[in-house]
């Protein structure tokens, strides 16, 4: 689709499942190709992200049967056996395989090439390519950009590195090199970002992941084949439950999502600001926290996001914003520098859209104040971020007509059947060559 274009909708009804969660997805993949042994993944999101995961351990032997209905079957080469790819590794729009394979793969004793889109290719890699290169990795990449031509053979050597900015995937990348660097490897974490690779990893490893101090990872960590289910995306979640919040006498349930809690923020803020929110059926699979989640119509009131929240909320701000947008009085969006280095400058990007549609918002360095009020038909520019395109689509939901919003190609990155799920509960989407 080039752009999808929404339009005000009836009540939101029904029930929806959210796709899988994309962040697991990913490193199911990753650790299941480096495993002693099989590992069976179902429900997995079969997204264009991971799918260039596939296809990237692929190129270096691993054989993957699938995906198919979202089930995969990875018959892991252990943690020293990868082979060089052939050509360069295209990941795509994938900024997550991108910095994830860059951590594992700069011990490994051949060398790659990390490439991708137009759109990756200027998305910053210093954060993640400075302390590799403390470790012993050699990376090179012009300005920080993509492509990174990794050589090898490397002798990496542990390190301990305290995070300049929370990021989960800088975190990855630093433990998945751990498992090939001499030494003990410690990675200390400003504020506590998403452990899905945490979680994974004590899974894989036989043991039970119990948060305790700075994360710690050496060599000496046996990795075997694992049974997961991935559970439904709390980022994806997102999004309808900003939609059937703001949306008059609208009632849906998302069954089976993943509420991590370190993932969870965007539950709290909407919370915060008035949602109807309502979790039940609570339990545990493959070491991650699922729910059925239940949201009903409400008034929100805007408020000053707290700071504490931020960095496990990162990629639901675009949506946040449109539920700031909706909300009487101002939200205060503020230590979110992160969303200038996403797919598309996140914050730019939202203050942009916003105020093509009569919102009034006001763009600071770290994030953004939003006027609640009412949204007016147009048009808004994307800029091939899936996030900002499907946050979008639920201002049409209640603007005063339609929502054109272009370069939405990358929606299939996160979210491929985003249209016809949204119109199953009511939302009134339509793609456009």
């Amino acid at each position: 689709m080039s752009s999808v274009v929404s339009g005000p909708a009836e009540p939101l009804r029904g029930v929806a499942k959210v796709p899988p969660d994309k962040s697991i997805s990913h490193r199911s993949v990753i650790f299941g190709a480096i495993a002693d042994g099989v590992t069976t993944v179902s429900n997995l999101l079969e997204g264009e992200d991971v799918l260039a995961t596939i296809a990237a351990f692929r190129s270096m032997g691993v054989t993957i049967e699938g995906p198919d209905a979202g089930n995969v079957i990875i018959n892991g080469v252990g943690r020293n056996g990868l082979e060089a790819a052939g050509c360069a590794l295209n990941l795509g729009n994938s900024g997550t395989s991108m910095r994830l394979l860059s951590g594992l793969l700069a011990g490994q004793t051949f060398g790659s090439r990390l490439t991708g889109d137009a759109s990756l290719q200027r998305r910053p890699m210093t954060r993640v390519v400075d302390p590799l290169t403390k470790m012993g990795a050699r990376i090179d990449a012009v300005d920080g950009l993509p492509p990174l031509d990794i050589q090898g053979p490397a002798d990496l050597h542990a390190i301990e590195y305290r995070l300049p900015m929370a990021s989960a995937q800088v975190k990855s990348a630093l433990l998945l090199a751990g498992l090939y660097a001499s030494g003990r490897t410690t990675v200390i974490e400003p504020t506590q970002t998403r452990d899905h690779t945490e979680r994974m990893l004590a899974g894989f490893a036989g043991a039970t992941w119990a948060p305790a101090g700075p994360l710690k990872i050496d060599s000496q960590v046996v990795l075997s084949g694992q049974v997961l289910a991935i559970p439904g995306d709390i980022s994806s979640a997102a999004f309808l439950l900003v939609a059937a919040t703001l949306r008059q006498n609208s009632d849906v349930l998302l069954p089976g999502v993943g509420v991590n809690p370190t993932r969870s923020a965007v539950l709290e803020i909407l919370r915060l600001m008035g949602a109807d929110i309502e979790i039940s059926q609570e339990r545990q699979e493959s070491s991650e926290l699922v729910c059925d989640i239940r949201v009903r119509s409400a008034a929100l009131q805007g408020i000053d996001v707290p700071p504490e929240f931020v960095a496990n909320a990162i990629d639901e701000f675009p949506v946040i914003a449109i539920a700031a947008a909706g909300a009487s009085g101002i939200t205060r969006i503020r230590a979110a520098s992160e969303l200038r280095v996403k797919e598309s400058d996140r914050i730019a990007a939202m203050v942009q859209g916003l105020t093509q549609l009569g919102i009034d918002t006001v763009e600071y360095p770290d994030g953004m104040d939003i006027r609640g009020g009412h949204f007016t038909s147009g048009s808004v520019d994307s800029f091939g971020d899936h996030r900002i395109a499907m946050a979008f689509a639920m201002a049409g939901c209640i603007a005063a007509g339609p929502v054109e919003i272009s370069d939405a190609n990358n929606v299939r990155t996160s979210f491929p059947n985003f249209v016809s799920l949204m119109n199953s509960v009511g939302l009134n989407l339509e793609e456009c060559p």
